[in-house]
């Protein structure tokens, strides 16, 4: 996947081309994430684009989170959601999160999304994992 460094180094696109550049993940999201490149420009995506075009991106992890904080590659982009995305758009990353806190507080790579529910949540989600 070459193509994932261009996407990563293209810093010098507007803000409708970037829209636009994200636009054609659609329909492949999962697969990139769970790829060892793919990742990373799902990373890129979430840390430099405009959060109301990413709803495509957030909407297709419905029912995955707990696959995709056990993923080696997944945990990353799901902390980067929790990092760079407002409380509209995590609150239900969060739901399923915290439904699985113990098991993801066990897992090699979910106990990373938990420390980061711990840094990025909100004071509710932290007691619900401290409880």
């Amino acid at each position: 996947m070459y193509g994932c460094r261009v996407i990563q180094r293209h810093r010098c696109v507007n803000r409708t081309q970037r829209g636009e550049l994200v636009k054609e993940l659609e329909g492949n999201v999962l697969q990139c994430v769970l790829d060892q490149n793919g990742n990373h420009v799902v990373q890129k995506c979430i840390e430099k684009v405009d959060p109301q075009s990413l709803s495509f991106i957030i909407n297709s992890f419905k029912g995955e989170i707990y696959k995709l904080s056990t993923h080696a590659y997944g945990c990353r982009v799901i902390q980067r959601i929790l990092e760079y995305c407002p409380t509209s758009q995590t609150r239900p990353i969060l739901d399923e999160l915290l439904d699985h806190t113990e098991q993801l507080v066990q897992d090699q790579y979910g106990n990373y999304v938990i420390q980061h529910v711990l840094e990025h949540g909100d004071l509710d989600d932290k007691a619900h994992i401290v409880s």
